[in-house]
């Protein structure tokens, strides 16, 4: 009955404004939010890409033209992921962003990874500028970046770049809104540590009252936060409803700790999950990842008062081409469609290029805690370097699956798209314990490995962790190994190696192999035909643990 109510007042209202030839006494705000578009501009398999989102930005703006107003944000992590974007390091994706008339941007953690601009990854002379690449691009937008919670270490105020702020007061229709945004307090431990140098997080509930206050006292009759922090729910019927919602997700905590009343609209990201509820009054959403989707919420305003009459939470809005949406058809915008045909022209030969390899079936990247891409990841690391155990976060560095057929380097780009590099250090079998054990607990991005499988028991609050070479023998805790991994995890990525960074950290590599070049490099070493099953035995687990792991059960000094 409160959804037929509603559904009826917001016909009610909408008719009202578009009836007279008068001024109408309601505007419709329509807050439309993209998050985590990793690069994403052309349409692909499930992806609309960023023309494809265009056509629909472009159909809710004219709707809009008569009885208020578009407002279109985006919470970050804009254009790591695609040799599209990364080849010019995020500029065509802030070029599609800037036609489509952004209102403003928060800056997500992979917004990091291209470190200096030009052609270093991280910064490796004392004249390299760790946040280079961001940097420019933000000087680039024709709307602010927005970051009230992203700290400068020497001056303990916010980051002072050329068009990054904490908040924006934009105008839409006449109704006052503001704008703010913030990172996700996990930012230092989920990009390349030697690219966020000098920078530090503050708490964001804090960072958003602090803002939102200011807004408010400035005349914000909206305030729309834009937030790389998420979580996820799997039931989009009733936004009232969060018994599908994971209710510990950043977000979700952030928006419980804001004083009621004070933020409208949450647009979320970084989680990938979707979101279309109301938390503490607030309207929460989050649209997936990759362009698959975006978010909408409509809010009716008095335009006398600038009160919110009403609202509405839209579900996940899937980003499909040739369809009608807001009875108008989906039509790319030209120049979006310009900027990702030059940017995929580049790219496209490089894509194309076959690695002869054919791959008997699909290679996929769903079962936890190992997955047969996963393991092949590990092997192929391990076989292409001389060291004795291979570690890696799969979960997390892997984004994408192998299709069935000819391998071409465009599939291995969306499997890892990252810049990392290739880094082998020695460790102690009693460091590499610490390492498996504090990752058994992992439960959601356990790490993937080779040349060892590890067994996990646990007697009450004790855990006893035996690692076997495919031999059959144990590694024991006085013998060293050489360990081969990536820079982002040796700078202190995902925490995996964190138990056991020395002080002053690792020593870190420069020049070395990238790991998508290492494992090009291996498919076509190899050449011929691959079995998923060759890389996942259900019977021979390199991951043999509790399920699930009991929290109390730790390593055992004996």
């Amino acid at each position: 009955m409160r959804k037929t109510l509603l559904t009826l007042l917001v016909a009610l209202l909408v008719a009202s404004c578009v009836s007279t030839t008068s001024q109408p006494d309601f505007v419709v705000i329509t807050v439309i939010g993209s998050n985590d578009v990793h690069g994403e501009l052309i349409a692909r398999d499930d992806r609309g890409g960023m023309t494809t989102f265009s056509g629909y930005v472009s159909a809710v703006r004219d709707a809009r033209s008569g009885d208020g107003a578009l407002l279109l944000v985006d919470a970050g992590d804009m254009w790591q992921g695609t040799l599209e974007s990364n080849l010019n390091e995020g500029e065509a994706i802030l070029q599609a962003f800037n036609a489509m008339g952004y209102a403003a941007t928060t800056i997500g953690n992979h917004d990091f990874d291209f470190g200096p601009a030009g052609p270093r990854f991280i910064p490796e002379d004392e004249g390299d500028d760790p946040q280079g690449a961001l940097r420019d691009r933000a000087s680039q937008a024709d709307f602010p970046f927005l970051a009230a919670n992203l700290i400068d270490t020497s001056t303990g105020e916010i980051v002072d770049w050329d068009n990054v702020q904490a908040s924006t007061l934009v105008s839409r229709a006449g109704v006052q809104i503001g704008i703010i945004g913030v990172l996700t307090s996990g930012t230092l431990a989920t990009t390349i540590a030697a690219n966020t140098r000098g920078i530090e997080i503050r708490p964001l509930a804090a960072a958003i009252e602090e803002q939102a206050m200011n807004l408010r006292s400035a005349g914000a009759k909206l305030i729309i936060v834009v937030a790389h922090a998420g979580s996820r729910c799997t039931e989009f019927d009733d936004p009232f409803d969060t018994s599908s919602c994971y209710m510990q997700g950043e977000i979700m905590r952030v928006a419980q700790a804001l004083p009621e009343g004070l933020v409208d609209h949450m647009v979320g990201g970084h989680v990938n999950g979707g979101i279309a509820h109301d938390v503490n009054g607030i309207a929460i959403t989050n649209a997936y990842k990759s362009t698959r989707a975006f978010s909408r919420v409509d809010f009716i305003v008095d335009r006398a008062t600038g009160k919110v009459v009403e609202r509405r939470i839209f579900p996940p809005q899937p980003i499909e081409p040739d369809i009608v949406y807001e009875g108008r058809p989906v039509v790319p915008m030209p120049a979006v469609v310009a900027i990702a045909e030059q940017a995929h022209a580049v790219a496209e030969e490089r894509l194309a290029e076959r690695l002869g390899v054919f791959l008997e079936g699909p290679v996929l990247h769903r079962d936890r805690p190992e997955s047969p891409l996963g393991n092949l990841m590990m092997d192929a690391i391990l076989e292409m370097n001389d060291a004795d155990i291979s570690i890696h976060n799969v979960w997390g560095g892997i984004r994408g699956e192998l299709p069935e057929g000819e391998l071409t380097f465009g599939s291995v780009f969306r499997m890892f798209p990252f810049d990392n590099r290739i880094a082998i250090v020695e460790l102690s079998g009693a460091e590499l314990r610490s390492v498996m054990a504090g990752q058994a607990h992992s439960e959601n991005r356990p790490a993937g490995f080779s040349g060892m499988r590890v067994f996990v028991s646990c007697n009450s609050d004790k855990m006893h962790l035996r690692m076997v070479r495919p031999d059959g023998s144990e590694i024991t805790d006085s013998e060293i190994l050489k360990v081969v991994t990536n820079d982002f995890l040796l700078l202190g990525g995902d925490e995996i190696f964190t138990p056991v960074i020395p002080t002053g950290g690792f020593d870190i590599p420069y020049g070395t192999p990238m790991v998508r070049d290492m494992l090009v490099n291996w498919f076509k070493e190899r050449g011929g035909r691959i079995h998923a099953a060759d890389f996942f035995d259900p019977d021979n687990r390199r991951w043999n643990r509790p399920d699930p792991m009991p929290p109390e059960c730790r390593l055992s000094a004996d």
